[in-house]
């Protein structure tokens, strides 16, 4: 282990060495700086580990040497030396499993509704309030980047960015068909509906990461649906793209401008891009830790909210909370995103090791 860490040390600081001579190279930059904050927190802690080491050989020879009190206080300063290294690797180990390369990104949120008319777009509000709350209690910052509304409170569709470090790492867990059972206001006799809504999750991508040339896509422009009367947008400003490679259609019209919409539209673009090369990668991979916690694909039904019972299960972990109300106020969201980030690591941390001994 400490071979390893001393050359994530050495990487580091070359990277940090780096930084300092890149100039105007801008690219580069962004580059060694997101390398750098992902190595960062191991960094940190592999200096305290080799030092601590270091420590723990120094402390040795002084207990060889002394003798009464200081002595004492010597084997007192050693077994707390020992027992910090000891919490260090057992730390250190679950660091060096490889992680989601995506887990720290923003992310984008798409919500759409499935079966259930208009109670699965009234479900589409609730999850992105749902969504807005969470993101406020964790200090993430969210912006809308499309919307269809259905003219009863509810969306057809809805796409909004996550900012914050880690963003992703939490809301990954999101992707897949959320059910609902619940009394639609609208019915007379009291009976449960059951609707569906699809939840994508997309790691936000850089500029550089994905290149998309201009003969790959088709861009339309149309103005932008309104509410009605003076409110209606009489300028070309809406949308839409078509990659024709892979058939994939994003829409963006909340923005002003032709030039905003047309940039959110690509950053939406780019980020699904990103998404199919990352399920095409992760296809390859050992399927123990994706059979645990579900593949995370559209068609999977994640979890499901019971009004009548209060009852929000996800189905992924076989985990329930009885109090509805504080899921979707996005207090009690972390519950199920918790043990899920843990099954995870778990199967990730198993997987590395058994890699390692073979």
């Amino acid at each position: 282990m400490l071979d390893k860490l001393n050359a994530i040390l050495d990487r580091y600081n070359d990277l940090e060495t780096q930084l300092t001579t890149v100039g105007e190279d801008y690219q580069l930059a962004v580059e060694l700086s997101k390398e750098r904050a992902d190595l960062e927190d191991i960094a940190v802690a592999a200096k305290d580990y080799v030092d601590t080491i270091a420590k723990i050989d120094e402390t040795k020879e002084l207990i060889d040497i002394s003798e009464g009190e200081l002595l004492e206080l010597a084997r007192i300063e050693l077994d707390e030396l020992i027992q910090h290294r000891d919490d260090l690797e057992e730390k250190l180990r679950a660091m060096l499993v490889p992680k989601d390369p995506r887990d720290n990104r923003n992310v984008i949120v798409e919500i759409r509704a499935g079966t259930g008319g208009d109670e699965a777009g009234l479900f589409v509000a609730d999850l992105l309030r749902m969504y807005l709350k969470y993101a406020d209690i964790h200090g993430y910052k969210t912006e809308i980047i499309s919307s269809n509304e259905t003219g009863i409170g509810g969306f057809k569709e809805v796409t909004f960015t996550v900012k914050g470090k880690g963003a992703f790492s939490r809301l990954k867990f999101e992707s897949g068909v959320h059910r609902v059972q619940r009394v639609p206001e609208t019915e007379s006799q009291g009976r449960i509906h059951t609707s569906t809504v699809t939840v994508a999750v997309l790691a936000e991508v850089d500029d550089f990461e994905i290149e998309i040339p201009d003969s790959d896509i088709e861009i339309d422009v149309y103005k932008s649906a309104g509410a009605g009367g003076q409110n209606v947008q009489k300028n070309m400003t809406a949308v839409r793209i078509h990659h024709i490679p892979t058939g994939i259609v994003v829409a963006c019209q909340d923005e002003r401008s032709q030039l905003q919409n047309k940039t959110r539209a690509m950053s939406v673009l780019k980020a699904r891009l990103y998404e199919l090369e990352e399920e095409k990668r992760q296809s390859e991979l050992d399927a123990t830790r994706r059979s645990q916690i579900g593949t995370g694909e559209r068609s999977e039904k994640i979890r499901t909210y019971n009004y009548p019972q209060s009852r929000v299960t996800d189905h992924r972990i076989n985990q329930s909370s009885f109090n509805i109300q504080a899921v979707m106020d996005g207090y009690d969201l972390d519950d199920f995103i918790q043990e899920l980030q843990q099954v995870e690591e778990a199967e990730r941390l198993a997987s590395f090791e058994a890699n390692a001994s073979a």
